[in-house]
This record gives structure tokens, C-alpha cells and sequence, in this order.
């Protein structure tokens, strides 16, 4: 059986420690903060993090540098057999692609996997969980990409903000749309299926922005997910990511749970380099991996080493049932 290592980047959210502790590695994200240079997780914290966003300070994110992707590479080829690297959404930067070039260079041709498969934030993380569990099981790094792949819409993610201020500092809204938002107090709660930030919805109160996003849950799941039937406990993820608040986030939690009576639920902060983009969101629901959840549960459970063709077959099986 291969050793197969497993990598990802912070903004899976996954802290250093916990990437330790998982047998997994993490690259950090670079920031560039009033001229300085920081790392997520190495020389920025999420209190610091937010201690510069409360002092109106210039943030933005860049990408890892190459060089650093290409010396994470050779470090875990000189233990393992191949690297199966999960990076963020490709519709959300840049970095995967990057990723997938590199993967390319007959150096690591055949032994990099670059997974593009839409996530962020908590889903991203469930998918770096989910390759462990797979690669415990036996699955090589190529059976693990087209897993995650396969599955790279089966994610949604409901995010209410508190205010406009960072999207149109970001450049994601117009100044004139930011202020019209500001002067109606509206809060706009926002989605991501696949690859972009979208807009999902307005609403006037906190109370109202997070009953919709409790609905568009219950809609993805019936609609989308397989429906609340018995199985649907199993099937369904929940997590909640915060910004800063845990307090809030916990009194969410609680609502969410009598929402969604049995059914799993986990609580993260919210990576830094999405939270810089939208600012101090105090509340954001998603709901990743529903569909991807039950599928990964059954190749599990299926014998592991077998030939590549007849791990399609029995997916191609599963599919019919």
C-alpha cells in the first residue's frame, strides 16, 4: 500500500497544531498587512488578525509563493509516495491553479494530486478529513482526487455580514451599492455553490438574515441532498464558522441544533483570509459535503485494494441503488 501524505492551505482553517495532530500538512496563507508580510497561523493570529481589521490597517491576501508549494512537495516526497493536496476553490483564487501547474513538472508528474474541488473554510476541511480517512483505507493519490472531485458540488454555504464596509474595500461591490446597503441597513447574506461568492438574499434584521439562512438549508437538503428521510443524519454535515464572537456563534449553535434536531454539527473559526474580504460576520451556516458525506461513507466500507476499473464499477453500482 502507498504512504500517501496529505497537505492542504490555512484556509481550510486548520491550524498547525491540529495539522499535527491530524498527520497532515498545512501551508500558510501570506497576508500583506500595512506593507508587512504575514503567515496565517505562524506570525498572525486571529486575535491579532482582528486587532489589525478593528484598526482600519490595509490587509489583503496573496497566494503562496511557488518556490514555497514546490519545497512542501519535495519535503513530503522524500517520505511518501504521493501527495494528494487539497488548496481552496479555484474560483475563489488563484493558488489552485498555481497548484495544478506544478503538479505537472516531470518532477512531480505522477506523484502530486491537486484536488480542484470548490471548497473553503469548514468544507474545505472536511475534505482534508475525508482523503485521511481514505488514505488509511488504502486509496491512491489519483482514487482520492477523483473522489473529491466528483463530489465538488455537493457543498453549500449560507454567510450573513454585519456590514459592507470590507466587500466594497475589497472591491466586490460598487461604493454606491455599499452605501445604499448602509443607508436601508441592510444585511445581505451571501452563498457559495461551486466555485463563486454570490449574492443569496437582503434582509433588514439579524433575526430575519438568519431565518433565511435556516430555510436555504432545509431547501438544499430536500431539494438537493436526499431529502429529511432516515438516512438524512447520516448523510448531512452541519458546521458553523465565526468571526471573532464565539459567544454569539455559540447562541447561534443552539438555534441551528433546534432547527436541526440529531443531526451533526461542528464549529470553527472562520479562516483569515475569507474573513478579510468580508469583515466581521458574526454568523455564517454552511452545510458542506451533504451528498459527499454518503458517498465517501460507502467506498469505506468497501474492500480497498482493488484495481482502479473496479473501483469505478462499484461506484457506477452504487450510483444505480
Amino acid at each position: 500500500m502507498k504512504k500517501i501524505a496529505i497537505m492542504t492551505d490555512s484556509n481550510s482553517g486548520i491550524t498547525q497544531k491540529e495539522a499535527a495532530g491530524l498527520g497532515i500538512s498545512v501551508l500558510p496563507m501570506p497576508f500583506m498587512i500595512n506593507d508587512a508580510t504575514y503567515f496565517e497561523d505562524i506570525n498572525l493570529t486571529q486575535d491579532r488578525f482582528y486587532e489589525f481589521l478593528e484598526n482600519d490597517a490595509v490587509v489583503s491576501t496573496s497566494q503562496p509563493s511557488p518556490d514555497s508549494l514546490i519545497h512542501m512537495f519535495h519535503k513530503l516526497l522524500a517520505e511518501y509516495d504521493e501527495v494528494v493536496h487539497i488548496p481552496m476553490s479555484s474560483g475563489l483564487s488563484g493558488s489552485c491553479q498555481t497548484a495544478c501547474m506544478l503538479a505537472q513538472e516531470p518532477e512531480f508528474d505522477g506523484k502530486v494530486f491537486v484536488v480542484n474541488n470548490q471548497r473553503i473554510s469548514v468544507t474545505q476541511t472536511q475534505s482534508v478529513l475525508d482523503a485521511v480517512e481514505l488514505a488509511k483505507k488504502g486509496y491512491d493519490g489519483a482514487q482520492i482526487k477523483k473522489i473529491l472531485e466528483e463530489d465538488k458540488f455537493n457543498s453549500s454555504i449560507y454567510i450573513m455580514l454585519d456590514t459592507l464596509f470590507y466587500l466594497k474595500k475589497g472591491g466586490r461591490i460598487t461604493p454606491a451599492a455599499a452605501a445604499l446597503g448602509t443607508l436601508l441597513k441592510l444585511k445581505p447574506v451571501l452563498q457559495i455553490q461551486g466555485e463563486k461568492l454570490d449574492a443569496f438574499a437582503k434582509a433588514r434584521t439579524k433575526s430575519a438574515g438568519k431565518s433565511m439562512m435556516l430555510q436555504a438549508i432545509k431547501n438544499d437538503i430536500e431539494n438537493r441532498f436526499g431529502g429529511f428521510d432516515e438516512s438524512a443524519k447520516e448523510r448531512v454535515m452541519l458546521h458553523i464558522a465565526y468571526t471573532k464572537d464565539a459567544e454569539e456563534a455559540e447562541l447561534w449553535k443552539q438555534e441551528v441544533m433546534e432547527a436541526f434536531p440529531g443531526f451533526r454539527l461542528k464549529m470553527a473559526p472562520l479562516s483569515l483570509s475569507v474573513a478579510c474580504h468580508i469583515g466581521r460576520a458574526r454568523l455564517r451556516l454552511p452545510a458542506p459535503g451533504i451528498l459527499l458525506q454518503s458517498r465517501i461513507f460507502r467506498y469505506m466500507q468497501e474492500t480497498i485494494k482493488v484495481k482502479r476499473n473496479e473501483v469505478c464499477q462499484k461506484r457506477h453500482i452504487m450510483q444505480k441503488i
